[in-house]
């Protein structure tokens, strides 16, 4: 779904709550298979047996990525991602939890680099089935200004 939201009508506090999606054994091997990240965390369950977690935990990069993905459902057409900062892995991530996720509005601020823009500071939090947050960062957005009409 396409929705223009310029500069003016992000509203700090403003925040949204995405639909759940449950992780799975295929989420982990795919995940490993792409990236070449095959560490005993991840993907020797009798090893993690000998560990505190007692189970495999999600890679911290899977959890970001569909905790991201499950974000993607508006395409705002006057913005784009800047990037990422502060990412956290709060707490690990284990086959058969579903994961769902709330973004907060938490800062607009100019941009210096672009004055016909700011820079919209989204904080995405990871959360799973208990409602614990599982992974947290701070997504900056590039959006447009509002026109000047004249």
């Amino acid at each position: 779904m396409e929705q223009v939201a310029y500069f003016e009508d992000y509203e700090i506090g403003s925040s949204r709550l995405t639909s759940g999606r449950t992780i799975t054994e295929t989420d982990f091997v795919v995940h490993a298979g792409h990236t070449g990240d095959f560490f005993p965390h991840h993907m020797d369950a009798e090893f993690m047996k000998t560990t505190p977690f007692g189970q495999r935990i999600a890679h911290g990069t899977l959890v970001f990525s569909v905790g991201v993905g499950l974000t993607a459902n508006v395409i705002n057409p006057v913005a784009f991602s800047y990037g990422y900062d502060r990412l956290r892995f709060i707490k690990p991530v284990f086959i058969g939890d579903t994961i769902r996720t709330r973004t907060t509005i938490a800062a607009k601020e100019d941009d210096p680099k672009r004055p016909d823009s700011g820079r919209v500071i989204e904080r995405v939090e990871v959360i799973n089935q208990r409602d614990e947050v599982v992974l947290a960062a701070d997504h900056i957005y590039i959006v447009e200004r509002r026109p000047r009409l004249g």
